[in-house]
């Protein structure tokens, strides 16, 4: 019940995400959850090792790396759903940063 509740709030946090930020489009409410779900199995699957190869310039930048990583996870799964549409870069930087902070708030 817990995992439905996660990934129907995620489904809010992309639909508010596509109303916010210029560049990300969401045909309906389906392309939305299944996006929720795409960015629930990217962030579980490819994250870790994403920040695990990222580590050194994580250092570097002392932490800001770790947005252009959560922008790359955002705009990959948004690829993998038909009927969610990101525009470029900047469009799954902001989003990501949306997302995360509407996941923030809704975190259960």
């Amino acid at each position: 019940m817990k995992i439905l509740l996660r990934l129907l709030l995620n489904m809010l946090a992309v639909i508010i995400v596509a109303r916010v930020v210029p560049g990300i489009f969401v045909s309906g409410y389906m392309a939305a959850f299944l996006a929720g779900l795409a960015i629930a199995v990217v962030n579980t699957v490819l994250r870790p090792v994403l920040q695990i190869l990222a580590l050194p310039f994580s250092i570097i930048t002392l932490g800001l790396f770790s947005l252009v990583v959560n922008a790359v996870l955002f705009w990959l799964a948004a690829s993998f759903v038909p009927g969610v549409y990101v525009a470029g870069f900047w469009a799954a930087f902001w989003g990501s940063i949306v997302f995360s902070l509407v996941s923030l708030v809704t975190s259960v």
